[in-house]
């Protein structure tokens, strides 16, 4: 059963996505903010979820969905059965303003077990998948996993705002690695640890945010942890570290 959700899901991904790019001229959405004028939702948001939930339902009937608009399940306290986390636009501030650098990201957990993980470069096209012990995809191609690089050696990305206010001595983190990048989306910086260009990602994570990443850098053998190490939970914020195992070590060395 779960090869054909898989199967199925891969197409939903990339369908959902063509009708996105066919939006980046910014001439036929509207947008709205919401807790802040640099947290933007669009209709894009909107439609986006809406199709996904939709489809979900039939290729998977009985699951529950939790998306980021509200227009999933309105009350998800579990994770028994079968559960979808939708993120129908992640970085949309990204898609606003630079019409790049975003994606779109679903992940099956079941029965609290993360299962399967969907991350869609956008503007590339690229389909990052995989989970339940398959292995991790960029479209048809396994990924082999990251190099094991500590945090010296190591590009890493980390949310703006812990490093203007040095959340967790993160501001020194960045100092101890290679470089420092920010790319305002879970989804590009998810995909940039598991391909290897960056050596660890941290930011403050929603469940939406964190469940795909988790699941496909999980299947890789990365570090999935929340930095005061009291455990992740994928229905609620989490302040969270993907690393390499060397990079993610340092790192939590450093924010005791």
């Amino acid at each position: 059963m779960l090869e054909e959700i898989d199967l199925r899901v891969q197409k939903l991904m990339r369908m959902v996505n063509q009708q996105t790019l066919r939006h980046l001229d910014g001439s036929s959405y509207r947008v709205a903010t919401k807790s802040s004028y640099n947290d933007l939702v669009t209709t894009i948001d909107r439609q986006n979820e809406q199709a996904i939930d939709r489809q979900l339902r039939e290729i998977d009937p009985g699951c529950r969905i939790l998306s980021e608009e509200g227009f999933g399940d309105q009350q998800i306290n579990d994770l028994a059965g079968h559960v979808w986390i939708v993120d129908p636009l992640d970085g949309t501030l990204n898609f606003v303003k630079q019409h790049n650098h975003f994606g779109i990201m679903l992940a099956l957990y079941v029965d609290g077990y993360p299962t399967l993980a969907y991350i869609m470069d956008a503007v590339n096209q690229d389909l990052y998948h995989g989970g339940n012990g398959w292995g991790v995809f960029k479209n048809d191609q396994r990924l082999a996993g990251p190099i094991n690089a500590n945090l010296h050696d190591s590009l890493i990305a980390i949310s703006s705002s812990l490093v203007l206010d040095d959340v967790a001595n993160l501001a020194q983190v960045a100092r101890q690695a290679s470089g420092l990048r920010m790319y305002g989306s879970a989804a590009m910086e998810m995909i940039g640890v598991l391909n290897g260009e960056l050596g660890a990602y941290v930011s403050h994570l929603k469940p939406w945010d964190l469940a795909a990443g988790r699941v496909l850098a999980e299947e890789l053998g990365l570090t999935v942890k929340s930095i005061d190490d009291n455990g992740i939970s994928v229905l609620s914020s989490n302040l969270v570290l993907v690393a390499t195992k060397r990079a993610g070590q340092d790192i939590l060395d450093r924010t005791d």
